[in-house]
Formats: structure tokens, sequence, C-alpha cells
């Protein structure tokens, strides 16, 4: 296998101290021993692999699901917990000019339909996530920022059906949103969750469907019909690759270059009594995120504990991993300067993935007949990872799935560099960071 990131990345070091792993029982499921035969194999036991997996066990397949170190290891496992609107980082105006005024309104329709799915599965398998938040909140780091809020507000009545609830600066600190903000954009759309919550919930669906699951199960190479790992082989007439930021550049050879893995860290606080609340003035359910290019991402969570995750990483090892965390400690201090003395308890990294055409990718491996493959949410992968897998299932099983647009089924291309790709990256960054400064 050969990664973007040092070995670091894959390891346990990032994911050290992810508050999830303490909400449920970790349960170890056995490695591939020897050789198998299944109709549909898939690689990767995240949102994506389990929800694909799910859905084709539903339409009676036998299905098998692979993960190189343990289901929900991955991002899935350790992110945000935010279900919500997203899964591109481009905009109408440039999805109209790439894909189409009627592709850009499908692929906005395909994101509600992904938060919908999640919960319809959530309620179909009553599953206990931990939900709150009515929809998401946007917080405008800058007047600027605020005053586009109003277009805004008309295209998501445009693209999803819902009217957006604008707050004025004056009004923040009555609805419990007090910070360094200037105005809120709320779109009724999405829920904050407990993301190892909804894993375990599917994990155990797959189970009772008969879906295998193998912990510590790399898989070495991808053919059409075969998966090699280190102790066994999967012959299966369809292939689901479903790796997302942790893939490799050789399994198969088609993602070469098609991915870009970024790192986001997440920290955790004590849970916050009513005087903590009072004295920052945040008291509010509401999951949301500034209005930054390199975002930041917070939210209150039910059991009273603070949630507040940052973007922009660069580098992997065990220096660079305690950098990123005292960064995402420093910005939260300076958002939320009430609570420097709260204990932070908890903080771990993962990775988000990109393409080159900032939107994902969901159909069939071109040139690899029965291979197909789901990657890149741009860190909306709750809601969108879950509906590609729902995607993949069906096109597995020959069908067309009713919402499946351009955006999504165009084939991702190729960065530039290579493997070496990510040199590209500070620039970028840079380039984010002077543009959040500006007033």
């Amino acid at each position: 296998m050969r990664r973007v990131f040092s070995q670091y990345a894959y390891a346990s070091g990032p994911r050290d101290g992810c508050w999830w792993d303490e909400t449920t029982e970790a349960t170890a499921r056995p490695a591939l021993l020897g050789d198998a035969k299944y109709d549909v194999a898939i690689v990767g036991a995240g949102f994506t692999g389990l929800s694909a997996a799910l859905h084709l066990a539903r339409r009676g397949a036998r299905v098998v699901v692979l993960d190189a170190i343990a289901a929900g290891w991955g991002a899935s496992g350790r992110n945000g917990g935010f279900c919500c609107l997203g899964g591109s980082m481009r905009s109408d105006a440039t999805l109209d000019q790439r894909y189409g005024y009627s592709a850009r309104r499908a692929w906005r329709t395909t994101e509600r339909v992904a938060v919908e799915l999640v919960e319809q599965l959530i309620d179909d398998l009553s599953i206990d996530v931990d939900r709150h938040s009515h929809g998401e909140t946007c917080l405008a780091h800058r007047p600027r920022a605020f005053e586009n809020f109003e277009g805004e507000a008309r295209a998501a009545y445009e693209n999803y059906g819902v009217e957006a609830d604008i707050l004025p600066p004056s009004d923040l600190a009555s609805a419990g949103l007090s910070g360094p903000f200037h105005g809120a954009l709320t779109i009724p759309i999405g829920f904050g969750l407990n993301p190892r919550k909804l894993l375990d919930g599917l994990i155990d669906a797959c189970l009772e469907l008969g879906v295998a699951i193998h912990d510590n199960s790399p898989a070495l190479s991808i053919t059409s019909g075969a998966i090699k790992t280190p102790n066994g082989a999967v012959c299966a007439e369809q292939i689901v690759v479903a790796t997302n930021g942790y893939s490799s550049e050789d399994v198969p050879a088609w993602m070469a270059a098609r991915y870009m893995p970024a790192q986001s860290t997440v920290v955790v606080t004590r849970p916050l009594t009513d005087e903590d609340l009072q004295r920052q003035g945040w008291s509010s359910d509401q999951m949301a995120y500034d209005t930054r290019r390199l975002l930041h991402y917070f939210r209150l969570m039910p059991d009273r504990r603070f949630l507040f995750g940052m973007r922009g990483g660069l580098l992997s090892g065990h220096k660079a991993e305690t950098a990123a965390r005292s960064s995402v400690m420093r910005h939260f201090h300076s958002m939320f300067p009430a609570w420097s003395d709260v204990d932070i308890t908890h903080a771990w990294s993962g990775l988000v993935c990109l393409t080159r055409d900032r939107v994902p990718f969901v159909g069939a491996v071109p040139g690899m007949s029965g291979v197909l493959a789901g990657f890149a949410y741009h860190g909306n992968g709750v809601a969108m990872g879950t509906y590609a897998g729902h995607v993949l299932a069906a096109l597995a099983s020959g069908k067309r799935p009713d919402h499946y647009p351009d955006v999504m089924s165009t084939a991702a291309t190729r960065f530039p560099f290579g493997r070496f790709r990510r040199l590209i990256m500070p620039s970028v960054y840079t380039g984010f960071r002077i543009s959040d400064a500006l007033p």
C-alpha cells in the first residue's frame, strides 16, 4: 500500500484521545483468514462501506466488508458528528458553469436526500445517536460575510425548498450564540449526533442481515473480481472501494492522485456547568460553523461537553499532531475566552478527503469491470458518505438510484504532482488564511 501521508497518520497516534471511543463498547472482529467467495466485497467499514453493505444485504446479496484496522476506525468514527448538507466545495455558479443548471439542482436535492436517508436509517433501526440541533447554523466571522446571508437564504430556498432564518448581530446573545460573530444564518436541515453510535447501529444491522465484517484485513491489491489481504483473499462479482481519505495510491491503481487527504482536528471539553454557559453566553444546542475558508465547527452536545474542530493540518507525525492540537486549543480559547480555564479532556485528528474537482465521486472505476468506488465528501461524510453507500449498493445491483446527479457520477480527475500533490496545499492554505483575516 502506498499512502500520501507518513505512516503515523494511519496508526493510532492521531486517534488517541477520541471522545467517541468512550461512549460505546468496542467489539473486535476477526481478520479474514483463507479464501472466500461473496456476491459483493466492500473495502472500508465506515459510513459508505457499511451503508452499502446494509442496502445490499437488504436486497439479498451475500456481502463481506474488509477494514484495514477496525470498523469505524477512520474518519467515520472520529468526525465532529454533523449530519448536514454538503459534500462538495463548489458554489452554485461554478456548478452551473461546469455541469449545467439542472445538474446543479439535482445535486442540491441529493444533499437534502442524503440527510433524510440518515434520519430514516436512525428511525428504522431505532438507533439512539444523542441527536440534537434543528438544522445547522452558520456564523459570520466578519460583517461582510453577514451581508451575504440574504443571498444565501434565497439560494437555500431555491436549492432545498426551505426558509432560512437570519439573525442580526444584536440578536445573537438572546439566542445563546454569543461570540466573535456578526450574525447567523440557520438552514433547518440536518442535526448533530454521536457518529460512533450511528456506526454501531449500522454494524449491528449489517450483522443481523448476515454481512461478514473483518477487522485487520487491509486490501493489498484489488483486481476485477478479487481482493487480496495479508491472510486471505475474496472473490466477488462486485467490489466496492470505500476508503475515502485513508485510501492507497495503488488499491486499485486508478485511485492514484485522484483524492487528497486533509487533516481535521477536534477537541472536547469537560461538561460545562450552567455558570460556564452563562459566562460565555453560549447555551444553544445548534451545531454551528463559521464563514472562514479554514472554518471552525463547534457544538454544545447533550451532555454539555463542547466540541470544537478546525481544518488546516498539513504534516503528519507526533510533533505535528501535538502542534495541531495546540493550535485548535488556541483558536478555541480565542473565540470563547470565558472558557479559557475549562479543561479540554479529549483531542484527536483524522483525514477528510477532497478531489481536484471539489465534488464527490461515486460510481464505476474506469477500466475495471465490476469495481465501484465512492469517496471525497469534503468534510461532510456523515450524510453524503452514507448516501454514497446507498448509491453504490444500487449500482452493484445493476440499478440506477433515483438521485444520482452528474456532479457525483463524473469520474474524478487527477491532481498534479502525483504522490507529491500535498506540496500544493501550503500555498492554498496560506491563501485561505489571508482571506480569512481580511476585514
